[in-house]
This record gives structure tokens, sequence and C-alpha cells, in this order.
């Protein structure tokens, strides 16, 4: 029996590769070079430095002019968490943040899929409210919401700044959840339901393990948003054993004096949450909604 041979195709070259067989190498632009990294460096400059001299203040001794914390003192932190009570401060800014960031996450929740999934009457009006909301700014809803928790007997309680920073965050939350609701395919939703699942199952079942990188947005959106609030903690709070750590913080600076070095030592211990909290939304949006049952 004959045996067909089948010739063997050259390799090409790559189309950038000379005649003589070396590949071209690419020539660096200086120009785009320092277009792309002398802008960058700038504006990382412009970031670091305040925190750098924060963590000087922090570290250095006092009375001390020195660029460079050196000797290393702990003073700071001993006074702050001690002495000024940032202990509890510290304890109702994390009660507060996590409570508005579950009531957050679970509300935005509903009603991002309620947005995304079900076409009513007055829909695209109610997205353009939820929009106009965000240009409007906390201090004119101050006296309404004086009035309203003085009534309701939230004056110096956290249940009114978790409210009122619930309240605040849900706009923007559940136009953001109705995004990521949005982008998960709905036919394997109703594949799931064709197989006998009811829409709350199919929703827990296959909807919600895909919302994962919205939710841990969502909830840091709330989270770092109610941490740094100073606003509502100054105005509905005014018992010290309620303070927050942004009213807490501001009682270091006297009328004529400020202890800084206790003041930059009380920000380091108040930045740390939120950098660990955007290390975690870091790390699950780099991978984005993209991933989800549906590839190809």
């Amino acid at each position: 029996m004959a045996t067909e041979v089948i010739p063997r195709q050259a390799a090409q070259a790559p189309p950038d590769t000379p005649p003589g067989g070396a590949p071209a190498r690419h020539v660096r632009d200086p120009g785009r070079v320092l277009r792309l990294y002398v802008p960058l460096g700038l504006y990382l400059a412009f970031t670091l430095i305040p925190f750098y001299w924060m963590i000087v203040f922090a570290l250095r001794p006092a009375g001390s002019t020195s660029p460079v914390p050196w000797p290393i003192t702990f003073d700071h932190f001993a006074t702050v968490w001690n002495d000024i009570g940032y202990a509890v401060f510290f304890k109702n800014s994390v009660i507060v943040g996590v409570l508005s960031l579950f009531f957050t996450t679970v509300i935005a929740l509903m009603g991002g899929y309620a947005l995304a999934r079900f076409r009513f009457r007055g829909r695209g009006l109610f997205m353009v409210v939820l929009l106009c909301t965000q240009f409007i700014p906390g201090a004119m809803m101050l006296i309404p919401l004086f009035s309203i928790f003085r009534e309701l007997g939230l004056i110096n309680s956290l249940w009114s700044l978790v409210v009122a920073d619930t309240v605040f965050n849900l706009p923007l939350s559940i136009i953001l959840m109705s995004g990521f609701v949005t982008a998960v395919p709905f036919q394997v939703e109703e594949a799931a339901m064709v197989d006998g699942c009811s829409r709350p199952r199919a929703f827990f079942a296959v909807v919600l393990p895909q919302l994962r990188p919205g939710l841990i947005a969502v909830g840091s959106f709330a989270f770092i948003h109610t941490w740094n609030n100073f606003l509502f903690a100054l105005m509905f709070i005014s018992r010290q054993a309620n303070f927050t750590i942004p009213v807490g913080l501001s009682y270091t600076i006297g009328e004529y004096s400020a202890d800084f070095g206790a003041l930059a030592a009380g920000g380091v211990v108040a930045a740390l949450p939120v950098v660990c909290v955007f290390a975690v939304i870091q790390r699950y949006l780099v991978h984005g909604i993209s991933a989800g049952a549906v590839k190809g």
C-alpha cells in the first residue's frame, strides 16, 4: 500500500524578523518613558509623603524635629490608646462600620437584583432619582435627621450613625450591585429554574456565588465611608463613651495647642483597617465578574 508523504512546512519567521534571521529589538522610546513614569512618580510622591510624615510624627520622640523617626518610640501610641480612650473609639467605629456594611450589602443586594432582573413602570426614573441623591450633601440633611432621631430616642446612640450611614450608602451601592447582577447571564439562573429550582433557590445556588466580587466591593465601600464619616458622629453623638475615631481624633487638638504625636499615632491606627480592606478589594476584583459560570 502506497503511503502518502506530507512534506513539512517550513517554520515561518516572525513578521518583524530581518533577513539575517535575528529578531528585531524593540527600541525603547525615552519620550514615552518620561510621559508615563514622571507623572506616576509625582502622583506617588504627592500621595505617600503625607503618610510618611504621619508615621514620622507617630514614631519619633516628642519635641524632635528629625525627618527620620530615630530613636523610635511608641509613647504616642500608648498615650492615644490608654489616656485618650482610643480603644473605646476604635470599638465604636468597628461596631458602626460592620453593622452599616451588613445592612447596606443586604439591602443593596435585594434592590440591585430587582432592578437588574425585573422590568416595571418607573424603573428608569427610580435609577435617575438614585443618581440624583448623590448630589445632595449630607450637611443639608442634618437638621431633619436630628429631629427624626430625637423623636426616636436615638441621639447619643450608635444606631443613629448606623441608620444615617446606611441610608447614605444605599443609592450608589444599589446602582453598583445592579450592574454586577446584570453581568451574570440570566440563562444560568433560568436553566436552574428549568431543572426544578425555585427563584430563591436559583438565586442562592447560582447567582449569589457569582456576585462575590460585587458584594465585597459594595461592602468595602460602605465600611470605608462609614469608618471615615465625621459629620454624623459629631452632630448625633455628644457622649464621649460613644465617640468614633474621627471625633475622638479631633479632641487631641486643643484651643491653643495640639499633640501632633498623638494625632499622628491615632491616624496610623485608624488607617490600618482601611488599608487592609483595600487589600481585600484588590484581591477579589482582579478576577472580575467575567469568571462566571458561562464562558466562551
